[in-house]
C-alpha cells in the first residue's frame, strides 16, 4: 500500500515536473526544451522560453503571440492558463511543434483565464468582417515601399544628426540587416542606420545633411532618411512573422449604417436642427412646469460626461497612430452622422418613459424596446431585447462604465503622484467615496455634478489641446493637407485606405455611444412635454464627444508628430508625452483631465446600469441601493485588482447594446419620423413654451 502510494506520488511529480517547468521534444537531430515561469500573481504575465539542442543555427521561433519577434527565444506577457504555441524551425528544415499552457497560481490569473473564451466568442461576433468572409476584398496588408526614420525615443527632443556616410548608394540593393548608414549626433556621438527591409535603397537624406525627429515647418511627417522600395507589393507583417491584416468589423458596419440610415431618413435633422439643438441646451424651451426631473442641459450633460472619456484620449490616440493623420476625417465625418443616430434613441426614451406616483422615472431603450415593439404587434421581441439590451446594460455599467475609467484614472494620476504607486485599493476606496456621495443622490444629484463638471473638463482640455496646436501653429497647413491626403490616399505603411477609413470610423462609433441607446437613459429624465425634444438636445453630444473633443486629441497628436516620433507608449501615455512635448507640466493638466473625464463617466454610467437593474429586478428602492453598494465595490476592484478579460469582456458589451437598440430603432423609424414633423411645425407656428427669461431678454 504505502509503495503504491509512494509510486503514485512520484508520477506525479514527475508529471507536474514536465508540464510546468519543461516540454522536450526533438526532430531529426534538434531537440526542443520548453520552459516556463509565472513570475507573479499578476495577471498576463506569463513567461515561455525555448532551449534548442543540435539542428542547424539559426532557428526561428513562431510564436502564437503575433508580439513576439521570430527571432526570440522566450515569449513573455502571455495569459495564465490558456493554451498558447510555438513552432522551431533550424536552417535544414526541421520544425518543432509545441503547444503548452502556463499554470495559473493564483484566482485573479485562474479567474482571467475562464474569462477569457467568453471574451473571444463575443469579440467573433462582433469583430466578424462579413466582407472578407464573402471574399469581396483582399483583407491583408501590402506595402510597396519602407520608411526608414531615425530610431525612435520615449521623449522627442530637437537634436540634429549629420549623415556622416552613406554605406550603399543610391539605388543599391540592400538585405534587412545591412548597415547603410553612418551619423554623427551633436556631442560627435556616432549612430548606426540598418536597412528594415530587404529592396532598393533610396536616400533621401544626402550626405552631410542634417536630419532630426522633429517634423519639418508646414509637414507632419517626420524627416525621412531613406525609403527602401521594394519589386512588389510586400504584404506586412507582425513580429511573429504572421500576415497583417484589415478587418470591416461588423459592429462597426452595423453602428454607421444605423447612423446613415436615420440622417437619410429623417432629412439630415443633424444640420436642420442643430441651432435648436443649441437652443434647447441654453434653456430657452425649459418649461418648470413640465413632467420630469432635470433640464434639457442637465440631461445632455449627463450624456456627455458618460461618453467623454478615455477612449477620447487613449482611444483617439491609438487610432491615430494606428490609422494616421487620414483616420481624424472619418472620425469626424462618423460623428456627423451620428448625430441623427442619438436623435432617434434619445426621443424614444422620453416618449416611452414611466413616472411612477413618487415621481421617480424610468426610461431609456429597455421601455421603448418593450412596448414601442407591443404597439406594432411585437410583444415578444420586444420583451426579448429589452431583456437583452438590460442584461448587457449592468454589466456594461459594472465594466466599461466603471472598472476601466477607476483602473485608468488610478494608472495616470499615480504616475503624477508617485507616492500612489501600489495604492490602489486606497485610491479606490477614496475614488468610491467621491462617487457614492454623487450617486446616492439619484439622476438629480447626478445632473447637478455633471452640468458643472462636464462643461469645466471639456474647457480645460480644448484649453491645452490649443496651447499645444497654437506652439506648432506653422504646421496647421501641412497638418490638414494631411488629413484630407490620408483620408483618401493613405499610405500602404498605415494600412490602406480600408484601414484608415475602418480605424477612423471605430473610433467615432465607439467614442460617442451612439446607437448604444446609454443616452436615452439619461434623457428619459429630462422636464419635457415634447419628447421629440430631448432628440434635438442630443444632437449636440457627438458633436462635442467625437467632432470636438476626438479631434481636438487627434490634432494634438499630428501637430506634435508624437504619432510618427514615439513608439512603445500606450493611449493615454503618447498624449500626455505630446502635452509634454510643449509644456513639462502639462501632463498634470492632462491627468486632471483624464480623473475628471474618469469621474463623470462613472455616475452617468451608475445611473444607465440602475435603470437597467430596476427593469430586471424591480423599482423598488432596496433594489436600487444594492446596484449602488456593488457598483462602489467594483470602483475599488477597478483600481486595485487585474481583472484583463472580465473589464474586455464588460466593456464590449457596451458595443453589443446597439445590437437590440437600433434594431427596435429600425421598427420604429416612421413613429419618430412622424413626431418629428408634428414637433418642426409646432416650432414654425410659435405653439412652443419659451421660458420668460428669454423672452425678457429679447425685449
Amino acid at each position: 500500500m504505502i509503495k503504491s502510494r509512494l509510486f503514485a506520488l512520484l508520477g506525479l511529480l514527475l508529471i507536474t515536473f514536465t508540464n510546468a517547468l519543461a516540454q522536450v521534444e526533438s526532430a531529426g537531430d534538434m531537440a526542443v526544451q520548453l520552459e516556463f515561469n509565472n513570475p507573479s500573481s499578476e495577471i498576463n504575465d506569463g513567461v515561455a522560453k525555448v532551449v534548442v539542442d543540435g539542428g542547424l543555427a539559426p532557428y526561428q521561433y513562431k510564436w502564437s503571440n503575433v508580439d513576439t519577434p521570430l527571432d526570440a527565444t522566450q515569449s513573455v506577457g502571455l495569459i495564465e492558463g490558456m493554451d498558447h504555441s510555438v513552432i522551431i524551425s533550424d536552417a535544414s528544415g526541421n520544425t518543432v511543434s509545441k503547444t503548452f499552457k502556463i499554470p495559473a497560481k493564483s484566482i485573479t490569473e485562474i479567474f482571467n483565464s475562464k474569462v477569457q473564451p467568453a471574451v473571444d466568442v463575443l469579440g467573433a461576433v462582433l469583430f466578424w468582417d462579413a466582407f472578407a468572409a464573402l471574399g469581396i476584398y483582399d483583407p491583408v496588408v501590402y506595402s510597396s515601399y519602407k520608411n526608414i526614420l531615425l530610431p525612435p525615443r520615449e521623449v522627442v527632443i530637437d537634436e540634429e544628426y549629420q549623415v556622416k556616410k552613406w554605406l550603399f548608394a543610391e539605388g543599391s540593393q540592400v538585405k534587412e540587416g545591412d548597415k547603410i548608414a553612418l551619423l554623427e549626433d551633436e556631442q560627435n556621438i556616432e549612430l548606426s542606420i540598418y536597412a528594415s527591409a530587404d529592396g532598393t535603397l533610396e536616400q533621401v537624406t544626402k550626405e552631410g545633411d542634417f536630419i532630426s525627429r522633429l517634423p519639418e515647418t508646414g509637414s507632419y511627417n517626420a524627416p525621412l532618411l531613406a525609403v527602401i522600395n521594394f519589386q512588389t507589393p510586400q504584404p506586412l507583417l507582425h513580429p511573429n512573422g504572421g500576415t497583417k491584416t484589415n478587418t470591416i468589423p461588423f459592429i462597426v458596419v452595423w453602428l454607421i449604417l444605423g447612423s446613415i440610415f436615420f440622417t437619410l431618413r429623417l432629412k439630415f435633422v443633424n444640420i436642420r436642427g442643430f441651432r435648436h439643438s443649441i437652443d434647447l441646451a441654453r434653456g430657452k424651451y425649459d418649461d418648470p412646469n413640465a413632467p420630469g426631473m432635470i433640464t434639457h442641459f442637465q440631461a445632455m450633460a449627463t450624456a456627455v460626461s458618460a461618453t467623454v472619456g478615455l477612449g477620447n484620449i487613449a482611444g483617439v490616440a491609438v487610432a491615430i497612430s494606428l490609422g494616421g493623420a487620414g483616420a481624424t476625417f472619418w472620425m469626424f465625418l462618423a460623428g456627423f452622422f451620428g448625430m441623427s443616430l442619438k436623435f432617434a434613441e434619445c426621443t424614444l426614451g422620453v416618449k416611452y418613459r414611466i413616472i411612477d406616483d413618487d415621481g421617480r422615472i424610468f426610461g431609456g431603450p429597455m421601455n421603448y424596446l418593450r412596448y414601442g415593439l407591443e404597439k406594432q404587434n411585437l410583444k415578444r421581441l420586444g420583451k426579448f431585447l429589452a431583456v437583452l439590451f438590460a442584461v448587457l446594460g449592468v454589466g456594461a455599467s459594472f465594466g466599461g462604465g466603471n472598472m476601466l475609467q477607476s483602473n485608468q484614472a488610478f494608472k495616470i494620476v499615480s504616475e503624477q503622484l508617485p507616492f500612489l504607486q501600489g495604492q490602489g485599493f486606497w485610491f479606490g476606496i477614496g475614488f468610491a467615496l467621491l462617487v457614492g456621495v454623487v450617486i446616492i443622490g439619484g439622476i438629480q444629484s447626478i445632473a447637478k455634478v455633471t452640468a458643472k463638471v462636464v462643461p469645466l473638463m471639456a474647457i480645460l482640455y480644448v484649453l491645452g489641446c490649443l496651447v499645444v496646436i497654437g506652439y506648432h501653429i506653422e504646421y496647421i497647413g501641412g497638418a490638414f493637407l494631411a488629413i484630407v491626403d490620408g483620408a483618401f490616399s493613405a499610405q500602404a505603411l498605415k494600412g490602406g485606405f480600408i484601414g484608415v477609413l475602418i480605424i477612423g470610423l471605430q473610433r467615432a462609433a465607439f467614442s460617442s455611444e451612439a446607437g448604444v441607446g446609454s443616452a436615452a437613459i439619461a434623457h428619459s429624465a429630462s422636464k419635457t412635454n415634447h419628447p421629440i425634444a430631448d432628440g434635438f438636445t442630443s444632437l449636440v453630444e457627438p458633436f462635442i464627444d467625437t467632432m470636438l473633443v476626438c479631434t481636438m486629441t487627434a490634432l494634438v497628436l499630428i501637430f506634435t508628430g508624437m504619432h510618427i516620433t514615439s513608439s512603445g507608449l500606450g493611449g493615454v501615455e503618447l498624449t500626455a508625452d505630446a502635452f509634454g512635448s510643449v509644456v513639462s507640466w502639462f501632463p498634470s493638466v492632462l491627468a486632471v483631465a483624464v480623473f475628471l473625464f474618469a469621474f463623470s463617466t462613472m455616475v452617468s454610467w451608475s445611473y444607465y446600469g440602475m435603470r437597467s437593474w430596476s427593469f430586471l429586478f424591480g423599482r423598488s428602492k432596496k433594489t436600487e441601493l444594492v446596484y449602488k453598494i456593488l457598483y462602489l465595490v467594483f470602483v475599488v476592484l477597478g483600481a486595485s485588482v487585474s481583472l484583463g478579460a472580465v473589464l474586455s469582456f464588460a466593456d464590449m458589451m457596451i458595443l453589443a447594446m446597439s445590437f437590440p437598440n437600433i434594431i427596435g430603432l429600425y421598427i420604429m423609424a416612421p413613429e419618430i419620423n412622424a413626431d418629428m414633423k408634428i414637433y418642426w411645425q409646432k416650432l414654425k407656428d410659435g405653439k412652443l413654451y419659451i421660458n420668460p427669461r428669454f423672452i425678457k431678454a429679447k425685449e
